[in-house]
């Protein structure tokens, strides 16, 4: 799990280069609505990918999310607090979902709680991809 959080917020601070600098890519609404929707369905069938194959998924969405961090860089900001500031929260972000988790497998009905929250975020994604 902690290789792919760092791999996300990685591969995301590249996406954000990317976005700054310009660099176009396609449909970055669309990729970020998908991994709304992987991420949703991973939880729900409480799907344990290995740890490359988990990375490598994660490296592909963060390039999206990173990417639109960027292009959404307000004109008057420092990039580097910018950056620094979308690096920690989504570090963040993940850390707390790691923490859910965790909380979680300490109670009888956890997993399932989790396994519906996996779907209700699955159904997120779903909506963000055909709304």
């Amino acid at each position: 799990m902690e290789g792919a959080i760092k791999t996300f917020v990685l591969v995301m601070l590249g996406g954000g280069i990317l976005g700054i600098s310009g660099i176009p890519i396609l449909s970055v609404e669309l990729g970020i609505a998908f991994s709304v929707l992987a991420l949703g369905i991973a939880i729900a069938l409480e799907k344990k990918l290995s740890p490359l194959l988990a990375m490598v998924f994660v490296g592909f969405f963060a390039i999206f999310h990173g990417h639109a961090h960027g292009t959404e860089m307000p004109s008057l900001s420092k990039p580097v607090f910018y950056a620094c500031g979308f690096v920690l929260g989504t570090a963040g972000i993940h850390i707390a979902g790691v923490l859910i988790g965790i909380i979680a497998d300490r109670y009888k009905e956890g997993g399932q709680l989790l396994r519906y929250a996996g779907a209700g975020i699955a159904g997120i994604g779903f909506h963000l991809i055909i709304g």
